[in-house]
């Protein structure tokens, strides 16, 4: 059902309508005070009422019904039926706004002007106010209402609040205080995680701590146990850990598998017998009750050394390639890092009696790798080793000595002084625990690790036998780089790096730059390629060589002959005689051409003649002889 609204001014209209609240509640609108405009508010809504009528009223400023929505000015707004009807469609308004979803009224919508309702039946589905129009819906329309109120007498729109802008901000502020809260569950939860994260790791690296103590003294126990470089002690501790072996040997009962292991491994290499684990087991028992190792630990560590063991971050990955004979740990003092020092290392190896020629050559190579930015790595003896040392010393690279006794104990004790130089720019490095005095045993025992942990060896002078022949032996068995110096042939000193260049067991070198090719990197680390100084003679081209070699020495000879002589023609002899004449190769006497007259002298040839000379491209026949110099002979 349709009702008009008729235009015109109510008489006796109140100047400031109040709107009449409804039972469930609703929001109060004020408009301008004597506004004779006339909007048109429309709600096309289905009731379940019986009746349906059309309510039409003509107000004075203000018509409110129970609603949330307010359609103020030239809009017009949105309202719900009165009475208990549920919308169940969409309402379209006369406008153009289609709202998007309807609410259920929550009260009665009456009309507060002085128009009169044009019949009496309950409006369902159309409310028609004055100015402004609220309603209980959710959907508001962008309805444009024709307006005749000047622009002055427009209404400002007052600072209450309507109930769907009430209900927006009381969303968004639980919204808010829901990310708060949630922001807040989150910060709590990932402090949470961080706080049990920390305690995880501090409890894991406690654990770590505590059993790397307990190896590192069981590690040491068995140091004391065991010879150094014991294979049957190794292959225990590989197979069942160093904690594990000291219990047994404490029980003395080693594992039987392991003892089955180790008869059938003897007849497989064939030798006469097996080991006698009983023997061995009932010494190692006897050491180890004497040994302390928590008073070794803190005996090094008051004297400023310290223990790596395997998994270590300054243990050498290398040794590893020992298998069972790699030394259970190794005291090391120093200030350097034995890992990263042995990355780039030579062994520089040789007699202890070595001669003037071999001490020279020690320290010729020692000084040349340390300032290539190699170590170097020797046993810390009289003669070959000690130049070693003291030539590593001189340059910038650290030098690692190898002892065969404890760090604290210096042998030979006249390298006391080199040994406190090396702790300052290097590293002392033993198996043996501290106190230990060397043995001869303990000399070739040691002789592996300065194989192992290098890349390479040279071996300066040697006899047929010397120590050093035995770290050669190791460093063949590593797969290591193996060079010799030459020496002359009648030293006895020199003759064992003479059979292994023989035996083709080693590479000739004879500078630290020729080593360094050895063992350096293809391609970073060549060495210069030597050759014999070039002089002016080899620039000539071959005829005019020819026609040089054809020239006397002394008397002289006519071209003529020269040209025969040299196989030219007589004209290519003279042009050949003019430019060696202008150059200074030949002079011309009574009796013909002859070689110039040079002033001897012998003068030391200059250091960059052993250098390879830059490349000479080939002589143009064309050009003019070069200029000899006065070294030059026939």
């Amino acid at each position: 059902m349709t009702g008009v609204l008729a235009e015109g001014a109510v008489a006796g209209g109140s100047p400031e309508a109040t709107s009449a609240r409804g039972s469930a509640g609703t929001t109060d609108s004020t408009v301008t005070p004597r506004d004779a405009s006339t909007s048109i508010s429309i709600d096309a809504s289905t009731s379940t009422s019986s009746a349906t009528g059309i309510t039409s009223a003509v107000g004075a400023d203000t018509s409110t019904a129970s609603a949330s929505a307010t359609a103020t000015g030239m809009d017009m707004g949105m309202g719900i039926g009165v009475g208990t009807a549920t919308p169940t469609g969409t309402a379209t308004p006369t406008g153009t706004a289609t709202p998007t979803g309807m609410g259920t009224p929550t009260g009665m919508g009456t009309p507060t002007g002085m128009g009169t309702p044009n019949g009496t039946a309950t409006p369902t589905g159309m409310g028609i106010g004055v100015d402004t129009a609220t309603a209980a819906g959710v959907g508001i329309g962008a309805d444009p209402a024709m307006r005749t109120q000047p622009q002055s007498a427009q209404a400002k729109p007052h600072p209450a609040q309507t109930r769907p802008e009430i209900q927006t901000q009381r969303e968004r502020q639980r919204q808010s205080q829901t990310r708060s809260q949630s922001q807040a569950q989150t910060e709590t939860e990932t402090h949470t995680e961080a706080q049990t994260q920390r305690r995880t790791e501090a409890q894991t690296q406690s654990q770590t701590e505590s059993q790397s103590q307990i190896e590192a003294e069981a590690r040491a126990a068995l140091m004391r146990a065991a010879d150094v470089g014991d294979p049957i002690m190794g292959r225990l501790v590989m197979q069942y850990g160093a904690p594990t072996a000291v219990e047994a040997i404490r029980a003395r009962a080693l594992p039987p598998e392991f003892a089955t292991q180790e008869a059938e491994r003897a007849r497989e290499a064939q030798q006469g017998r097996a080991p006698d684990l009983v023997a061995r087991l009932n010494a190692w028992h006897a050491r180890l009750v004497a040994a302390n190792p928590a008073a070794d630990l803190e005996a090094g560590e008051k004297s400023g050394a310290r223990l790596i063991i395997p998994g270590s971050p300054e243990w050498p990955t290398q040794l590893d390639q020992l298998g069972a004979g790699r030394p259970l740990g190794l005291w090391l003092h120093g200030t350097a890092d034995l890992r990263f020092s042995c990355l780039k290392s030579v062994a520089v190896v040789g007699a202890r009696a070595a001669t003037s020629y071999g001490t020279h050559i020690a320290a010729e190579f020692g000084v040349g790798l340390s300032e290539s930015g190699w170590t170097v790595v020797s046993g810390g003896a009289y003669g070959v080793d000690g130049a070693a040392h003291r030539g590593a010393l001189a340059g910038d690279s650290p030098t690692v000595v190898v002892l065969a006794c404890g760090v604290d104990v210096c042998y030979p004790a006249g390298h006391d002084t080199l040994f406190a130089a090396a702790r300052g720019q290097g590293v002392v490095v033993s198996e043996c625990p501290p106190g230990v005095h060397p043995t001869r045993a303990r000399f070739l025992i040691r002789n592996r690790l300065i194989a192992a942990l290098s890349r390479g060896t040279v071996v300066v002078e040697a006899a047929l036998r010397s120590g050093a022949l035995n770290t050669v032996a190791h460093a063949l068995s590593l797969n290591r780089h193996l060079g010799a110096v030459p020496g002359p042939i009648t030293s006895n000193m020199s003759a064992g790096c003479h059979k292994l260049l023989r035996e083709r067991k080693a590479v000739c070198v004879t500078s630290p730059e020729e080593m360094i090719d050895l063992v350096g990197v293809i391609g970073d680390d060549l060495a210069s390629q030597t050759r014999a100084p070039a002089v002016p003679r080899d620039k000539l081209n071959e005829t005019t060589r020819k026609v040089l070699d054809a020239i006397p020495s002394r008397g002289g000879a006519g071209p003529a002959s020269i040209a025969v002589a040299a196989g030219v023609s007589l004209d290519t002899a003279l042009s050949a005689l003019g430019g060696l004449a202008a150059a200074g190769y030949i002079e011309r006497t009574t009796n013909g051409w002859r070689l110039h007259k040079q002033t001897a002298s012998y003068r030391k040839a200059p250091d960059s003649a052993i250098l390879e000379p830059p490349p000479t491209p080939e002589p143009d026949p064309t050009d003019d002889p070069p200029f000899p110099d006065d070294d030059f002979r026939p």
